[in-house]
């Protein structure tokens, strides 16, 4: 396993995890928020998570409110939220940035791992800038719902703009290939 699985996470519930104890499993690790234009994705995530996780795949998800403040509630207002709306089953954990100089370490080694991201991450920008905002640049997290692909091994697959859909053609070919190994 990579450095990746050294870090030291906390689950929404305030359980100690880490990737180590996920070691053999593909795995997509999404920063997540309540109060998106892309929330409606938590559906089609619980949806790839109900389809593969039986072939050794997870979804971990992130709260983060470093993106427009979408992600405010507390730890049980997210899980509520969650289950209410998109009846969310993949584990959550605690918030906490996933962008800037106060970034989670996970994060850190993510963005670092893999500094750039596929899909259609300059035209998001683009509308980020049409709304008056200033979209971060590669290697930070653009925005919510940004994807990383996690291989068996610990070791970072793959990348994903925000704007990936769950269902996209180059997600799922990227989650089979990494399964396939």
């Amino acid at each position: 396993m990579t450095e990746l699985a050294s870090i030291p996470l906390t689950r929404i519930d305030g359980a100690s995890d880490s990737l180590a104890h996920h070691q053999g499993k593909v795995l997509l690790v999404v920063n997540v928020a309540s109060k998106c234009g892309l929330t409606p994705q938590y559906e089609g995530l619980e949806k790839l998570y109900k389809e593969y996780s039986d072939k050794g795949f997870e979804i971990l998800g992130f709260p983060a409110n470093d993106f427009g403040a979408q992600e405010p509630g507390t730890a049980d207002e997210i899980v509520e939220f969650c289950q209410l709306n998109y009846g969310v089953s993949f584990p959550l954990y605690e918030k906490a940035p996933v962008s800037g100089a106060d970034k989670q370490p996970l994060y850190a080694e993510l963005t670092s791992e893999a500094p750039t991201k596929q899909g259609d991450a300059e035209g998001f920008r683009e509308k980020l800038r049409g709304f008056g905002m200033t979209p971060n640049e590669d290697p930070e997290v653009l925005w919510n719902f940004e994807k990383f692909l996690i291989a068996k091994d610990g070791s970072v697959a793959a990348r994903f703009a925000p704007t990936t859909a769950p269902d996209d053609p180059a997600l799922l070919s990227a989650i089979e290939a990494e399964l396939a190994k």
